[in-house]
C-alpha cells in the first residue's frame, strides 16, 4: 500500500482509537489523533483526583500506537506493580510530569511524541480537565467510570463544564482534513465526550472532509447492550455529529441495516474489517477499507 500525505483526522479513544491509527498509518504520514480527556478510571482517574490533570491514558494509547521506537513504545506501556505507583503506567507518568514542568499539556504530548517517534499528531479534545455527564434510564450519572458501568439504557452524553474549548489545532486540523474517522470502541465514553465539544461538531460539519464510522464488532456490556450496529449510527447523529461514510463488518455478528443507514442519509459501507477471531478490527484490512473511501 503507497503512504500519500493526505490528511486524516480520528476521533475517539481506548483500543478503538488506536486500531485507526494503526491502520491510518499504513496508507499517509499526516495523521491527528482526536483524543477524550474524560477517563476517570485506573492509573489517569488517580493522576487526575491528585493533580488536577488531564487524562493522560488514551494519549498515551495513541502515542504508542503512532510510535517508531519500539523500546520507548513498550516502556510507555510498562505498568507498575507494588509501592506507590502500582497500576501507574510508565507513559503516563512521563506525560503528567511533561506538562507540569512545561505548563502546557499540549507541548507535553508533543515532547513525548519525539520521544516515541511517533507518526502524526496526538491533540486532547477539550482544553483543561472534564467530566462526562450521562442520562440513564432517566437519572443523571457523572463520571466515565460511573457511567460505562450504570445498569440502564445511557441517553445524552455531555461534558461539564458544557462549554469546554477544543484546542484551536484541533479546529484547524479538522478544517484540512482529507478523511474524519470516527473511531470504534466505547460508544458512549470515548467516542461521544470528543462529539461532545460543540467545536468539534462544528468544525465537523464545516470540514470539506469525508466524515467515516467505523462500526464496532460487538456490543460492549453493559454500556451499549440492546443496540445494534445501526443504532451506533443513530446515537452519534442524535448527538449532532455529521457522519457521510458508515464502515461496518460484511456478513459479521453485529448487524448493520444498510437500508435504515441510507434512511438516515448517511452511505453504507460493507467491509472486510474484522480480525480472524472477529472480535476486533484487524489494521491492515481497515487500512485498505479507508485507503479505498480516501481515493474514492
Amino acid at each position: 500500500m503507497n503512504i500519500t500525505s493526505k490528511k486524516v483526522v480520528a476521533l475517539g479513544g481506548g483500543h478503538g482509537l488506536a486500531v485507526v491509527l494503526r491502520a491510518a498509518r499504513r496508507y499517509t504520514d499526516d495523521i491527528t489523533a482526536v483524543v477524550t480527556v474524560a477517563d476517570d478510571g485506573g492509573s489517569s482517574g488517580r493522576l487526575r483526583r491528585d493533580l488536577g490533570v488531564v487524562a493522560p491514558g488514551d494519549l498515551r494509547k495513541c502515542l504508542v500506537a503512532l510510535a517508531s521506537d519500539p523500546i520507548w513504545a513498550r516502556a510507555f506501556e510498562h505498568r507498575f506493580q507494588g509501592g506507590d505507583l502500582d497500576g501507574h503506567a510508565f507513559g503516563n507518568l512521563v506525560i503528567v510530569g511533561l506538562a507540569e514542568s512545561l505548563g502546557d499539556s499540549l507541548q507535553a504530548v508533543d515532547e513525548a511524541a519525539k520521544v516515541l517517534g511517533a507518526v502524526g499528531r496526538v491533540l486532547p479534545a477539550t482544553i483543561g480537565p472534564v467530566v462526562m455527564k450521562a442520562d440513564v434510564d432517566g437519572r443523571a450519572v457523572e463520571g466515565q467510570v460511573a457511567v460505562q458501568n450504570s445498569p440502564g439504557r445511557i441517553g445524552h452524553v455531555e461534558l461539564v463544564p458544557a462549554d469546554a474549548p477544543a484546542p484551536p489545532a484541533v479546529i484547524e486540523a479538522i478544517g484540512r482534513a482529507d478523511q474524519v474517522v470516527l473511531a470504534p470502541g466505547s460508544l458512549f465514553t470515548s467516542l461521544l465526550p470528543v462529539l461532545s465539544v460543540g467545536e468539534i461538531r462544528r468544525a465537523l460539519a464545516a470540514t470539506t472532509a469525508d466524515v467515516v464510522q467505523i462500526a464496532n464488532l460487538r456490543p460492549e456490556l453493559p454500556e451499549t447492550e440492546g443496540l445494534d450496529a445501526t443504532d451506533h449510527l443513530r446515537v452519534v447523529l442524535d448527538h449532532g455529529a455529521r457522519v457521510d461514510r458508515f464502515v461496518f463488518q460484511a456478513d459479521g455478528a453485529f448487524p448493520a441495516d444498510p437500508a435504515a443507514i441510507r434512511a438516515l442519509g448517511v452511505e453504507p459501507v460493507a467491509a472486510d474489517v474484522a480480525g480472524a477471531n472477529g472480535l476486533v478490527h484487524d489494521p491492515a484490512r481497515l487500512a485498505t477499507a479507508l485507503s479505498a473511501l480516501l481515493e474514492s
